[in-house]
């Protein structure tokens, strides 16, 4: 049985997914095909209803590098029983209000000058689509119940079609 939500229902249970990480996979196009790596994520106090996703980065960074050729990026996030896949465009800026507005103190392990050093930028992910899969909490523990159940009598687990914990949409 599905279980279907609407889509300012999904947009806000992704929200809500995302707050919960720290960090996210960042793969990019590089000239050597596809490159991922980790990158804190910027929590600022903006509108809530914000799409977009803030990392600090610095400006001769490989990342910054792929982009210039190819601004197609996905974003993943993972732990235990949440998933994200972001995928859209991802630009840099050096925006002195914006790197002022998101600046976090442990980003001066980076960039050693604080919020005036010459490296630091801001890369903005503006995601286009998105996938998440939520199994935490009772629905994780309803579905792994319902996949042993599978497992022990040789048919098939649930599908993940209920949307409650699982969606795709397009931002």
């Amino acid at each position: 049985m599905s279980n279907h939500i609407s889509d300012a229902e999904k947009r806000e249970r992704l929200r809500k997914l995302i707050a919960e990480f720290d960090t996210a996979m960042l793969v990019t196009h590089g000239p050597d095909g596809l490159r991922s790596r980790p990158l804190a994520i910027a929590k600022q106090g903006h509108d809530p209803a914000d799409e977009v996703l803030y990392f600090s980065t610095a400006i001769d960074s490989g990342k910054v590098a792929d982009l210039q050729s190819h601004a197609e990026v996905n974003v993943s996030m993972q732990d235990k029983r949440q998933f994200i896949s972001l995928s859209g465009r991802a630009r840099v800026t050096r925006d002195r209000a914006l790197i002022d507005r998101l600046w976090a103190e442990d980003w001066k392990i980076w960039f050693p000058q604080g919020k005036d050093d010459p490296s630091l930028s801001i890369l903005i992910v503006e995601p286009r689509e998105a996938a998440y899969w939520d199994m935490s909490g009772g629905a994780g523990l309803k579905y792994l119940f319902e996949s042993a159940k599978a497992y022990v009598t040789g048919s098939r687990p649930p599908s993940d079609d209920d949307e409650r914990h699982t969606a795709h949409l397009k931002l």
